[in-house]
């Protein structure tokens, strides 16, 4: 949670420190006006001074340096609820800045805290008020004038402004951790391919456009020859560089809209939209190859191979299940008829012999 994360609490000190020091500097000007009329004692004067001008720098080193700076600012703005309650008693609740300054405070509460810290900040305001009808007496002042006027229009425009900026910062913050999260969500960590979900999401996407528009793709599954061996052989490391080899190829071979993924262990899936079966061919054989080529000066008796099955979207298949299905046996043709080679399912061979008879 964030109130026991202190990088996230001060995160939160550093969001709240600009509109205070707004907030309540442009805030002195509205009680100053309030209170100009009253001939208040000189350390009220004094006290607004410190308040408008050395607070909100006090708060956020107090915030900044607590064990938990999400509750120490907690305490700041209810600190802040209290003296502008105090402040509008001391105005004789003057209506034009004492609605001001108390609805300015309500939203900052409400902002940062919602609706606990709303009521909190009402009772903190009931105590400021109180306070100062304690040290100056209860008295009331329905009517405003000009100045009181013209000081609390900085107050009403800046300071939604400021926290209107805040909130937006803060939106576009959420918004590009919100797309990093999906971005995790559908990534493979190792290789930094779609991962098993987010590929078949892909897959049904593909599989509808193609039988929609009649269109050409082609589905590769890839499979590393002996990849248990390598681990049982070299170790997990070496396995896992074995893995990002191959993913780093995908991604330097294949076009910008082929979709590739890992499809689990040492299994590797890639759609190619907009490909004829021959064009997928070259393109897994071009793969097989550079990767048979590949050596680690570390290990060079390691080498590596690939067994790759290959089906084309036919408009007999019923559901993606059925196209992933058929690249599937055909990967296990290629498995057991020898390894490293690329093979093609049932429909495809049927498919070739006929474009390229003997």
């Amino acid at each position: 949670m964030m109130d026991n994360r202190s990088g996230k609490g001060l995160s939160f000190v550093r969001r709240i420190y600009l509109p205070r020091i707004i907030g309540l500097g442009i805030g002195m000007f509205s009680v100053a006006a309030g209170i100009s009329t009253l001939a208040p004692a000189q350390w009220t004067w004094g006290l607004l001074l410190f308040n408008g001008l050395l607070w909100p720098h006090l708060a956020y080193q107090l915030a900044r340096r607590a064990d938990v700076p999400y509750h120490a600012e907690h305490r700041n703005l209810l600190a802040d609820s209290l003296m502008g309650g105090f402040w509008t008693a001391t105005m004789q609740f003057n209506p034009l800045p004492s609605v001001t300054i108390l609805a300015m405070m309500a939203m900052n509460n409400v902002a940062a805290g919602g609706q606990r810290l709303f009521f909190k900040g009402l009772l903190a305001q009931a105590l400021g008020a109180g306070l100062s009808i304690a040290l100056f007496g209860a008295g009331l002042q329905l009517q405003a004038t000009a100045l009181q006027v013209y000081a609390c229009l900085p107050m009403l425009t800046l300071y939604p402004m400021a926290v209107g900026w805040v909130c937006y910062r803060l939106a576009m913050k959420l918004a590009e951790h919100k797309h990093r999260l999906s971005a995790l969500s559908r990534t493979d960590s190792l290789t930094g391919l779609f991962n098993h979900g987010a590929w078949k999401d892909l897959l049904q996407l593909r599989f509808q456009a193609c039988q929609q528009e009649c269109c050409q793709a082609v589905i590769a599954l890839i499979d590393i020859d002996h990849f248990k061996a390598i681990n049982d052989t070299y170790g997990h490391v070496v396995g896992d560089c074995v893995l990002t080899q191959l993913s780093n190829e995908l991604k330097r071979s294949l076009r910008s809209d082929d979709l590739a993924g890992r499809y689990g262990g040492d299994e590797f899936c890639l759609i190619l939209p907009d490909t004829s079966l021959e064009q997928a061919r070259q393109a897994m054989e071009r793969l097989r190859e550079r990767i048979g080529s590949y050596r680690n000066p570390q290990l060079p008796e390691l080498h590596i191979s690939l067994s790759i099955g290959l089906a084309s979207c036919q408009p007999t298949l019923a559901d993606p299940e059925a196209w992933l299905n058929a690249a599937d046996k055909a990967l296990y043709t290629a498995k057991n008829s020898g390894r490293n080679q690329v093979n093609f399912a049932h429909s495809d061979l049927t498919t070739l012999k006929l474009a390229y008879p003997d």
